[in-house]
């Protein structure tokens, strides 16, 4: 079992940045896709982004491309999430996980296809 840890969380202005980092320990993320996920009070966990095991590829929700970008380092078993000109309706618990199993695509992004979570980091975004 992999343990995934995020940290950057915190408090930005509108029209800030903030970099999130996954640190995962136990089991390799090498060869998994993984995904970054986000949930406001009040709402469902929604999917954010999603890269290949390579990182060659990567998929993103509507509402963030253009603005985010995630990466990773396989040699520092971490995923990124730099975040970009962030609006207050980004304000959420961020999640990182890690696909249930090396086959999935970075498409495959319901709650279900992913087996391993972190506790999340919390991003503040004021007007």
């Amino acid at each position: 079992q992999v343990q995934l840890v995020e940290s950057g969380g915190g408090l930005v202005q509108a029209g800030g940045s903030l970099r999130l980092s996954c640190a995962a320990s136990g089991r390799t993320i090498t060869y998994y896709n993984m995904g970054w996920f986000r949930q406001a009070p009040g709402k469902e966990r929604e999917f954010v982004a999603t890269i290949n095991w390579s990182g060659e590829s990567r998929y993103y929700a509507d509402s963030v491309s253009g603005r985010f970008t995630i990466s990773r380092d396989n040699a520092k078993s971490t995923v990124y999430l730099q975040m970009n000109s962030l609006k207050p309706e980004d304000t959420a618990a961020y999640y990182c996980a890690q696909q249930t199993g090396a086959s999935g695509t970075i498409w495959d992004v319901s709650l279900a296809d992913f087996g391993s979570w972190g506790q999340g980091t919390q991003v503040t975004v004021s007007s």
